[in-house]
C-alpha cells in the first residue's frame, strides 16, 4: 500500500457516491420530513392506494394480490429479500463480465510477448503443448 494518503479517482468517485446514498438515507430523518404523517415512510403502493381512494372513494381493484402478506413486517421482509435477491443477480453479472474482460486483458499481454508473460515461461512456452 502506498503512503500516499491523496485518494485516486476511483476512490473518490466511491466516496462521494457513499456520502450521496448517506445523505439520502439520514436527511429526511435529520429534517423531519415525515414527522405530519401516521406512518411516515409508507411505500408508493399504500400511497398511491390513499390518493386513489380520496379521489374515487367507490373504487374496486381490477383484481386482487395472489398472496397478502399477513403484517407490514413481513410484507417489508420480503420487499427487502426481493431487493437482496436482485442486487445479488447485478453483482453476479457485473463480476462476470469484469472477470472476462480482465481475462482478456490478460491473453492479450501475454500474447503481445513475454513481457507480458509470467515468470519463468520464456518466449514460445506459453501454450500447453510446449509444457511437459
Amino acid at each position: 500500500m502506498s503512503p500516499n494518503p491523496k485518494l485516486n479517482r476511483n476512490n473518490r468517485t466511491n466516496l462521494l457516491l457513499l456520502l450521496a446514498v448517506l445523505a439520502l438515507a439520514v436527511l429526511p430523518l435529520a429534517l423531519g420530513l415525515g414527522d405530519h404523517k401516521e406512518e411516515p415512510f409508507v411505500g408508493a403502493d399504500a400511497e398511491a392506494e390513499t390518493a386513489i381512494t380520496e379521489i374515487e372513494p367507490d373504487y374496486e381493484p381490477w383484481f386482487t394480490p395472489l398472496y397478502e402478506p399477513p403484517s407490514g413486517e413481513i410484507e417489508s421482509a420480503l420487499f427487502a429479500v426481493q431487493a437482496a435477491l436482485g442486487a445479488g443477480v447485478l453483482a453476479y453479472y457485473f463480476g462476470v463480465h469484469r472477470g472476462r474482460r480482465q481475462g482478456e486483458a490478460r491473453a492479450l499481454a501475454r500474447a503481445d510477448g513475454p513481457e507480458g508473460a509470467p515468470e519463468g515461461f520464456a518466449e514460445g512456452e506459453g501454450s500447453a503443448r510446449g509444457r511437459v
